[in-house]
């Protein structure tokens, strides 16, 4: 279906006859700025325009069924109910708490739409939102010494001296779009600066560790996330949120391999063969009739209903609150934490992680045993609107069993590395830079998590030889073959 703007009209051409759907109208202000951006950034007001955001109102929005709704808030404030949410009406939100608000031909403006602005139609998926692993996503890396650690040690310059790679310094662009590019950057302030406009020259808000739209970005009004990490800036589409597409940008082989066994799965190939002839926008999602296979959004968070409108899974956007494992993990698996800030976990070694190099976990930082049953029953519902309970069971039991046997397999890699440490092999101080340590690193960040993935995921190849078990016991026999070979030399050379 193609829509066409002409004269404040939306044309939409379908395979029937013409339609016609009037735009919602647009404020002066929003109107001002379109009058200049159809110039300046065309591609973006032209996005704008086959929105959703343009062809409605928020007062429309909040006359619809609460299940219909696509906004929670219940105190958006008159004005903005009785226009289309344009330009001004998201940029100008809450001036006096942004660092990046200036003035703009008249208007107090700013740069960034933070998920505080969107919380004035969208309080109740902002709240969710703030409190999981995904908002809280760049101080979980930045704040806990260990994974800070070791992003620094993935994009440290390094060269080769006499025959010996020494580590040079951190390369902030390195880090911005490596680990920081999914996890987010802390975006701030250096004054202002003057760009050239085909109008005028114009000061704008010198913005820095920008551009960026990871998914715990701290905006300069103090908030964190970035509600178009998966809803793209100027669209804001539901629908490419719930495509795997978005997933795709950040949750890859071979650290995070969702998409990649995804793309292998018997979901994926329904969806890619079929996806075109499926509903994506329709709210709320029924099951069977609007799509015929999930997808990430399927799963994880979105409202779903059978076709006659009995509700499967509340919408959410904490993206772990379906979850009652967590597979990404350093270095095993373990239940959910409880928050989303995990760099506050001490386990019982005193360091913040989940659970101990001996796999013992940090039980009060985390979810128990009722809480996890709750959210396995809570993602089985989802699995039963379309498969059998009895299949669900298995498929979940499935998991539980490949985890805990993949466990297994880091133990043993973890145990080597220790007697490196105890021999002296190695130094532990930094657990990431020397030869054993990054072959453990491998084990439970690449190998482990392409086995735990492809089952979760059904993606078989995944679990053999792309990354899988085959891999794990390769790289293993490594590190034991590593341990013999540099601890004789040690001997040796005494």
């Amino acid at each position: 279906m193609k829509r066409i703007m002409r004269s404040g009209m939306i044309l939409v051409l379908g395979l029937g006859p013409l339609m016609v759907q009037a735009q919602a109208p647009v404020s002066d202000e929003t109107e001002e700025c379109l009058d200049c951006h159809r110039s300046v950034t065309p591609g973006i007001v032209k996005d704008w325009e086959k929105s959703r955001h343009a062809g409605n109102t928020s007062g429309g929005a909040l006359r619809k069924t609460p299940r219909e709704r696509r906004v929670s808030s219940e105190d958006i404030p008159a004005v903005l109910q009785r226009v289309a949410v344009g330009c001004y009406e998201c940029h100008s939100q809450n001036g006096s708490a942004h660092a990046d608000n200036f003035e703009h031909f008249g208007y107090d403006i700013n740069v960034i739409v933070s998920p505080n602005d969107c919380r004035t139609c969208h309080a109740v998926e902002v709240e969710q939102y703030r409190g999981s692993k995904k908002g809280e996503a760049l101080d979980i890396l930045r704040q806990n010494s260990i994974y800070q650690l070791l992003a620094d040690d993935i994009t440290r310059l390094k060269e080769v001296a006499a025959a010996r790679v020494v580590p040079g310094h951190i390369s902030e662009h390195n880090k911005g779009q490596s680990c920081y590019a999914c996890h987010g950057t802390e975006v701030q302030v250096a004054g202002m600066m003057t760009i050239e406009t085909e109008f005028d020259d114009i000061e704008v808000p010198n913005l820095t560790n920008w551009p960026n739209h990871g998914v715990g970005r701290i905006n300069p009004d103090g908030s964190k996330g970035a509600c178009t990490a998966c809803h793209p800036r100027h669209s804001f589409s539901i629908e490419i949120a719930r495509k795997p597409y978005t997933c795709g940008q950040c949750h890859l082989e071979p650290d995070v391999p969702a998409y990649n066994v995804y793309k292998e799965s018997k979901h994926g190939n329904i969806i890619f063969s079929k996806g075109a002839d499926m509903d994506f926008e329709r709210v709320p999602w029924r099951v069977g009739e609007d799509f015929q296979a999930p997808t990430c959004a399927t799963c994880h968070n979105s409202l779903l209903t059978t076709p006659d409108g009995d509700v499967l899974a509340e919408r959410s956007h904490d993206f772990g609150s379906r979850l009652w494992v967590r597979i990404f993990g350093l270095p095993y698996t373990h239940a959910q934490p409880k928050e989303g800030s995990t760099w506050t976990i001490r386990n019982a070694d005193d360091l913040p992680l989940p659970t101990t190099f001996a796999g013992v976990p940090a039980a009060d930082y985390l979810i128990d045993a009722k809480e996890q049953s709750i959210r396995r029953s809570r993602m089985k519902g989802v699995c039963t609107g379309c498969h059998a309970s009895s299949w669900a069971d298995k498929f979940l039991t499935r998991i539980d069993s490949t985890n805990a046997n993949v466990d297994r397999m880091i133990l043993a890699a973890t145990q080597l590395l220790q007697k490196a440490w105890d021999r002296k092999v190695e130094e532990p101080t930094d657990p990431f830079d020397e030869t054993l340590e990054m072959m453990w690193v491998r084990q439970w960040v690449y190998y482990a998590n392409s086995v735990r993935y492809a089952t979760a995921m059904s993606g078989p190849d995944y679990a053999a030889f792309k990354n899988g078990w085959f891999d794990l016991a390769e790289n293993l026999k490594a590190m034991e073959t590593e341990l013999k070979v540099r601890a004789k030399k040690k001997l040796f050379r005494r």
